[in-house]
């Protein structure tokens, strides 16, 4: 009897938890798919600035105690390479040298900016990974449709993996910050973005990336706005180009939407190789590579010594090249940023590392200034190059290779941070003419 009711109550239980399922899977729909598609590839970056701060004494403010306050910031981003380079804005990472990213699982790591482009509001961090991330897939911003279904994933008000959802609202919008801070050709939603929800990903309904959320309208609601994926895709080229990331010796340059090669350095490792300009590529090893960006995308982790297999097309014919990448000879950075911009830079010490926080690949120190050039109020010793052009000015060979094919007369716009005894931050500007 006993038997009997316990078999009873077990079909009974399974019948519930098949019916369970059932409700379960009813419930699904395609936002629930494109979430648990792309959440291992959204991220929530965390930049510190230590601030300092004066504790009142009661025994007056000869006795205050000054101490050291560390000012954490949120923004999001998101996976576009398995090597560890993620996406994410410029204002998120700007007034900061101390960034750590973490994921849904819980892995943090420390993060570095790679490269960084103020005007477009885009920035690339690099972090080394455990394992192979997962990227997100690129889409297209140019058949955008008003009314589609927008999704928005990231780090509002410090709540991390937040999703929501709305419409697209409008496309090329232009939206103005002060007279010097213009970004143009955006994408309105009504999907919620909030403060902190910055650098993250707004996805269709099937999951591709379409935008690159940037900015709220603080006096309207349900008024966000993101940076078109055509935008990082036409920039990206540009900013992960292995020669400048990796300081490789390659002499190929692909350019368009089919990949195709438009131009082969004479001697470079790719012209022993064979490849010819007009030739169109197919595939870096065993990724696809349908346009420029994929190429690039695909070629970001080599090193020198790696021997890359590249498939392209030539008269119709599918061929195979493989390229052996060479170190590429320093320049002395040094010598070249006194030569062309008249600043005299050395590496962070410990002694700065220390006192402000940072890290020694954060930049290079300004230990002396030209100042027949410059007003002494532009730049000061002690100022840290971060930046030149869209690029990470740290070590000291990569800024020797950002400035050797930089003739006189050239504008270079290079970005600093400027350290006060207070413990306050502030990154600035500065557009230099080569001498």
């Amino acid at each position: 009897m006993m038997r009997a009711v316990l078999c009873v109550m077990l079909f009974a239980v399974g019948l519930q938890a098949d019916e369970r399922d059932e409700l379960r899977a009813r419930r699904r729909n395609f936002v629930v798919d494109v979430v648990e598609q792309v959440r291992p590839s959204v991220v929530n970056i965390s930049s510190t600035q230590k601030v300092k701060v004066r504790r009142p004494s009661i025994f007056g403010r000869f006795f205050d105690e000054i101490f050291d306050y560390p000012q954490v910031s949120s923004g999001s981003g998101f996976v576009i390479h398995q090597n560890g380079y993620i996406v994410t804005n410029h204002h998120v990472v700007a007034r900061s040298a101390d960034h750590r990213v973490k994921f849904g699982d819980g892995r943090e790591y420390e993060a570095t900016v790679v490269a960084t482009d103020p005007r477009h509001d885009l920035a690339i961090l690099k972090v080394e990974p455990s394992s192979p991330l997962q990227p997100l897939k690129l889409g297209q911003s140019d058949d955008i449709m008003i009314g589609e279904y927008a999704i928005a994933i990231g780090n509002p008000f410090g709540l991390e993996n937040t999703v929501t959802m709305g419409v697209i609202s409008a496309v090329d919008r232009t939206l103005s910050f002060d007279e010097e801070v213009e970004y143009r050709n955006l994408i309105q939603t009504d999907a919620g973005i909030n403060p902190g929800n910055s650098g993250g990903p707004l996805l269709n309904a099937v999951g591709e990336l379409i935008g690159v959320n940037t900015a709220i309208r603080r006096d309207a609601e349900n008024v966000g706005f993101a940076i078109p994926v055509n935008q990082l895709r036409a920039l990206l080229p540009e900013i992960l180009n292995i020669e400048g990331l990796e300081r490789v010796e390659f002499g190929l340059r692909v350019a368009g939407e089919v990949a195709e090669v438009v131009d082969v350095v004479p001697e470079s490792p790719a012209d022993k190789a064979g490849l010819e300009v007009g030739d169109v590529v197919l595939r870096v090893d065993r990724e696809a590579v349908a346009r420029d960006v994929d190429f690039h995308i695909a070629m970001l982790g080599h090193g020198a010594g790696d021997v890359v297999d590249i498939g392209f097309t030539r008269d119709g014919k599918v061929r195979e090249a493989k390229v052996r990448l060479t170190k590429a000879k320093p320049p002395d950075g040094a010598k070249l940023a006194l030569e062309k911009l008249g600043l005299e830079l050395e590496e962070i010490s410990p002694k700065a590392e220390s006192r402000f926080g940072l890290r020694r690949n954060a930049g290079l120190v300004v230990t002396g200034v030209d100042y027949q050039i410059f007003d002494r109020r532009q730049i000061n010793r002690g100022d840290l190059l971060v930046l030149v052009g869209r690029y990470r000015a740290w070590p000291p060979e990569r800024l020797g290779m950002l400035l050797q094919d930089v003739d006189e007369g050239d504008p270079i716009d290079v970005e600093f941070l400027r350290f006060y005894n207070d413990g306050s931050v502030d990154r600035f500007s500065q557009r230099f003419y080569a001498r």
